[in-house]
């Protein structure tokens, strides 16, 4: 039996808990199979959509299914737990109340990464990408706020740009530099933001497959990972 493992839940969608895995695997710097890290991953791809429901309560409620997840996790005996989705930590604290095992919070360790890397004194505005449910919850623009931040987010026609890379080209199978590229420039010029987040896995994808080194991005998945790798380690002796 797996003994010192944590947990990664996912399937919200696949292909961005697959870059997930990716990245972390990367990140880990292994030089041998005992180098890996040791995770279970749930990829609950049953789990309702999550800007759906934030948007329409009368749409199905992710949470039951979130919480089920979280509990098999918990009894399996996972140390900590990782949710691959931005916007399903809209249910973080009702999710954190059913378990004593620790859920790590990605949107809020993105903003500490932030204020690390491109700080408030020196990048004021920062641009918001990612689903209308997660703009609508407020997680990211409450998080900015207390870090110091004007969080920039987009009007509606290039809100409507953003949903059709995480649900049209992402989740529907494909990748294109170019809309991606021109959505993240445009934030940086046009909208005068001096750095962008990055806050949905969906578009953590697009930032593997067309990296941007030199722009100021903060990628929420991959920063997510870099404490994930550091955590488990830890915790597992590697």
């Amino acid at each position: 039996m797996m003994r010192r493992f944590f947990a990664l839940l996912g399937g919200m969608g696949t292909l961005a808990t697959e870059s997930f895995v990716h990245t972390l695997d990367r990140a880990t710097k292994a030089e041998r199979d005992q180098d890996f890290l040791n995770y279970l991953v749930f990829n609950d791809a049953d789990v309702p959509d999550r800007t759906a429901f934030i948007l329409d309560p009368c749409q199905p409620d992710p949470f039951p299914a979130l919480a089920e997840d979280v509990r098999q996790a918990s009894e399996l005996g996972a140390s900590f737990i990782v949710i691959a989705c931005n916007t399903a930590h809209y249910f973080y604290d009702r999710l954190q109340a059913t378990t004593t095992v620790p859920i790590i919070h990605m949107p809020r360790t993105a903003i500490e990464w932030a204020a690390r890397h491109y700080p408030a004194a020196t990048h004021p505005r920062l641009g918001f990408m990612g689903t209308e449910g997660t703009r609508e919850s407020g997680l990211y623009r409450k998080l900015a706020r207390e870090a110091g931040y004007e969080l920039v987010e987009p009007e509606p026609l290039m809100q409507e740009r953003v949903d059709e890379l995480i649900y049209k080209d992402v989740k529907g199978g494909r990748a294109d530099r170019v809309r991606y590229e021109g959505v993240v420039h445009e934030l940086l010029t046009d909208y005068g933001c001096d750095a962008v987040l990055l806050g949905c896995t969906e578009l953590s994808v697009l930032n593997e497959a067309f990296p941007l080194p030199e722009l100021p991005l903060v990628d929420a998945q991959a920063v997510t990972v870099d404490l994930v790798v550091r955590r488990a380690k830890a915790d597992q002796g590697k």
